[in-house]
């Protein structure tokens, strides 16, 4: 009978140091999971958030393993290193974001569609303070830039451009302005952590405003918006430095 899954041990190489990918000991990521493996992968991924959130993305898989309640070799089956859990954990927010936009595309009101996608992903950043600098940056030990964009530029472009068609978004926007509002947005919640946490709030619905085409005509904006491959560029040069 087949142990559980985090009941076999990851042989540790010579000299206690991390196994480098795991090609024998994890498992085949094309393979769909049993249930208490996938199970076990959301635990360790919602491990990871809180743990890098709290202590930064220097901290090592053994404490990502006991803050999730499993054993190492349970974290090494899923993620051969620290930067494939970093590169999930990134890529399942970045398919998280994803997902609001293509269920904002189906509603009927573009506007609402819009504004609701603009205000979810911002309560998602806003809650995770290590998860929103992995967004922001798309960076660590690899490079997700690319995948961030290939994966949510779309759908935020055919979000603002069905807002615009039907008039009632200003015609200027562009659609790197909608994430690096909302990147805007949430590190508000930095500066008032302590204070007022949800004070990100109060400025997506001024900025809100400010979306929408004035009958009585709106304020040019006065240089023009990111272009994406500038928008990447800000992403790469912005991340921490590695130590």
């Amino acid at each position: 009978m087949a142990a559980r899954d985090e009941e076999v041990p990851v042989p540790a190489r010579e000299g206690g140091a991390e196994p480098e990918g795991c090609p024998v000991y994890c498992a085949d990521p094309s393979r769909p999971l049993r249930r208490d493996a996938a199970r076990n992968r959301q635990r360790i991924l919602k491990a990871a958030s809180e743990v890098f959130t709290e202590l930064g993305l220097e901290v090592s898989l053994d404490e990502v393993a006991r803050h999730a309640g499993v054993g190492v070799g349970t974290v090494y089956r899923r993620f051969g290193t620290k930067e494939d859990l970093v590169a999930s954990l990134f890529e399942d927010r970045v398919d998280t974001i994803a997902n609001l936009a293509e269920r904002a595309i189906e509603e009927p009101d573009p506007w609402t569609g819009l504004v609701g996608f603009m205000e979810q992903a911002a309560a998602i950043l806003a809650d995770d303070v290590g998860l929103r600098q992995l967004l922001m940056f798309a960076t660590y030990g690899r490079d997700h830039v690319a995948y961030a964009r290939q994966r949510n530029a779309p759908l935020v472009a055919t979000l603002l451009g069905r807002a615009q068609a039907a008039g009632q978004v200003r015609d200027d926007l562009r659609p790197t302005d909608i994430p690096f509002i909302i990147f805007v947005l949430t590190e508000a919640t930095v500066l008032a952590r302590e204070a007022r946490p949800d004070i990100w709030r109060r400025y997506l619905t001024l900025l809100i405003d400010g979306l929408r085409p004035s009958r009585e005509g709106t304020t040019p904006l006065p240089v023009p918006a990111l272009l994406p491959e500038e928008m990447e560029t800000s992403m790469r040069d912005s991340a921490p430095r590695r130590r």
